[in-house]
């Protein structure tokens, strides 16, 4: 077991840390239990945003670069990406 008592402060990490501040010595499990359903709430609407932008770009690189039978235009891909482009006014 580690002395929290370094000479000039005290140091104390997670459930120590919470009891000390608040005095509970369950506030570790009050506080991370929502942070966790949060936080999976979170990644479940990023991951469903970052699924909707994969599928909208990989429909607009299809339907610009793409030709019928689904092969790319490599000439037309390579003119976007390399060919020098008219000023823009």
């Amino acid at each position: 077991m580690s002395n929290s008592d370094k000479g000039d402060y005290f140091k104390y990490c997670g459930q120590k840390f919470w009891e000390f501040v608040s005095g509970d010595t369950k506030l570790y499990i009050k506080i991370i239990e929502p942070l966790g359903h949060k936080a999976k709430e979170r990644n479940d609407d990023f991951v469903q945003s970052y699924s909707q932008m994969i599928n909208k770009f990989t429909k607009e690189f299809a339907d610009t670069f793409c030709m019928n039978n689904g092969s790319i235009d490599w000439e037309k891909l390579v003119r976007f990406n390399s060919a020098i482009q008219a000023p823009t006014k």
